[in-house]
């Protein structure tokens, strides 16, 4: 059985940082692309960050340079490390895997077939 369980969520002050991290089971890890999306109040999920099997990493523009996304194959784990959060980074985040995805997909959510059940980010002003 699949499962995605994430982990690291909380409440921070506007410029703190957050450590994410979602740990997989039921699947051969190493063969998936990871993804984190985010889906704030009100606002439909969008694209955070991704990490292909060879360890390329992908983000949308407003988390380039504070965002960070890697795995380790050996602890079945994928991490999303948040630095220089904003306010407008609140929201739930989720992890989502997929084993067939292409590059071209992996902004899109409907591109994947597992996913978490989230943890929530605030970020205060």
């Amino acid at each position: 059985q699949v499962q995605l369980v994430e982990f690291g969520g909380g409440l921070v002050q506007a410029g703190d940082s957050l450590r994410l991290s979602c740990a997989a089971s039921g699947f051969t890890f190493s063969r998936y692309v990871l993804a984190w999306f985010r889906q704030a109040p009100g606002k439909e999920r969008e694209f955070v960050a991704a990490i292909g099997r060879g360890g390329h990493t992908y983000f949308t523009d407003s988390v380039k340079g504070r965002f960070t996304i890697s795995r380790d194959n050996a602890k079945n784990t994928v991490y999303l490390q948040m630095n220089s959060l904003k306010p407008e980074d609140t929201a739930v985040y989720h992890c989502a895997a997929d084993s067939r995805i292409i590059v071209s997909s992996y902004f899109r959510d409907s591109a994947y077939d597992f996913w978490g059940q989230g943890t929530q980010v605030i970020v205060s002003s």
